[in-house]
């Protein structure tokens, strides 16, 4: 599968982690340093919201041990949080000014063992003529941004952002 569709960037890595123990890092709501607040592409793009005139949230994570659909973090709420089959999925959507909408899919898929497999997409879908137009520019944007949060995510699992 190719790492990227005109509307959606892809990263995969394969853990040596549980899937219980990736999760508990993926899906943490708890008030510190979390990954999907504090990586630097997100840090820049709620600056970036606040200069276009938008709030640029700045949600603390709940303060519980994970999230939960209807929370907010950052400038996400979050859509998805839990067991779907075999996975264990976290939706988020980001609430910043934007001609469409963005979302943030992180699954973890247990494998063998203590073995678990990282999956993150992030897509936008477009609203309008003007979402269309942005589409086409977002895309190499789009491409680092989900490169260096996975890396982050990576770091935060102990991995040292190796894949």
């Amino acid at each position: 599968m190719s790492p990227f569709t005109l509307r959606t960037s892809r990263r995969t890595s394969d853990l040596v982690l549980s899937a219980d123990r990736a999760w508990a890092v993926v899906a943490s709501g708890r008030r510190a340093p979390q990954w999907y607040v504090d990586a630097a592409p997100f840090v820049l793009r709620g600056a970036v919201d606040r200069l276009l005139g938008g709030r640029g949230r700045t949600w603390e994570p709940p303060g519980t041990p994970l999230l939960a659909a209807g929370d907010t973090a950052g400038f996400w709420r979050v859509r998805e949080a839990g067991r779907v089959g075999d996975r264990l999925r976290l939706v988020l959507e980001a609430a910043v000014r934007a001609p469409g909408r963005v979302l943030l899919r992180t699954e973890v898929e247990p494998l063998t063992g203590s073995r678990s497999r990282l999956q993150q997409a992030v897509s936008f879908e477009p609203d309008g003529l003007l979402g269309h137009a942005y589409l086409l520019a977002d895309l190499p944007a789009r491409e680092a941004v989900l490169e260096l949060t996975h890396r982050r995510l990576l770091s935060d699992l102990g991995t040292g952002g190796r894949r």
